[in-house]
């Protein structure tokens, strides 16, 4: 399944050298973890049903693992199956061992993921991102391996931005790839976290979840407008008040240059009056 896919993995079917893959029995817990292991979140329930499975009829299916340095073996996938088998106190598994690199490695656990849908979308976004860097890959590059297309990658990825604290929320909670788009549109992490809390405890699907995004982008906006007209209006007050104080300084100045004028100021709530009375001789 995996040479159709992937153009690359190096499964060791080489003319000069062929290796076959083979099964070993392996001590649980001198199996590696493998650093390409992109699924982050096991659900501790369904973890422990394994584990009792495992306990009563044993491992049906290997797990995938690799030799490395020292004679070591590193997990390929298989890792719930691993975990539960070490909470089962299993001394020896049954391991399917690859001839593989570091490359096909990373490709074969990813994929092995998605087609088991047992990542959330931050971790597929996360193994993307880790992939490409890694070796060096772009976007339609990836895509042609796993069979996605470029948007979708992109749109994956893009998740990335979000805060730590409002992706391990997302994980945590399972939420789903549209809905952890809607939270893109506010750039406030406060607010992100307000509209997970609401969807948690109101079971919002993608649809509710776009319209409490919308009211709070409507409310910014609506918010801003209202800033900005006080701000108008506090200008305007103060403009007003150096106007008064220009008259009533004008009026200071001709009394103390020595002109017998009548002043009279009267500040009533709705505006100012001066009367000012200058005599003609």
């Amino acid at each position: 399944m995996f040479e159709k896919r992937l153009s690359f993995i190096n499964f060791g079917k080489e003319k000069k050298k062929k290796k076959e893959s083979h099964i070993l029995y392996l001590n649980p817990e001198e199996i590696k973890k493998s650093p390409h292991q992109p699924r982050k979140i096991f659900d501790t329930g369904s973890l422990t049903e394994l584990s009792e499975s495992i306990s009563a009829h044993g491992i049906i299916q290997p797990i995938n693992v690799r030799k490395v340095e020292n004679g070591t073996y590193e997990l390929v996938t298989g890792e719930r199956r691993l975990m539960a088998a070490m909470m089962a106190g299993l001394s020896r598994i049954p391991c399917m061992v690859l001839d593989v690199d570091d490359n096909s490695a990373a490709l074969i656990a990813l994929i092995e993921n998605l087609h088991r849908e047992d990542l959330n979308c931050i971790e597929e976004a996360e193994a993307y991102k880790k992939i490409m860097l890694d070796y060096h890959m772009t976007q339609e590059e990836l895509g042609l391996e796993i069979g996605k297309s470029q948007s979708a990658i992109a749109n994956k990825i893009r998740l990335l931005r979000l805060p730590v604290m409002v992706k391990t929320v997302i994980m945590n909670d399972r939420l789903s790839e549209r809905h952890a788009r809607c939270l893109l549109q506010i750039n406030d992490e406060e607010d992100q976290l307000k509209v997970l809390r609401s969807v948690r405890e109101n079971n919002l699907n993608v649809h509710d979840t776009e319209m409490l995004v919308k009211n709070i982008i409507d409310g910014f906006v609506a918010g801003e407008k209202c800033k900005k007209t006080q701000v108008r209006r506090k200008s305007a007050v103060m403009d007003i008040r150096i106007f008064v104080n220009t008259v009533r300084q004008a009026i200071d100045l001709m009394i103390k240059s020595g002109i017998d004028a009548e002043t009279m100021q009267t500040d009533n709530d709705e505006f100012y009056e001066f009367v000012v009375k200058i005599p003609k001789q």
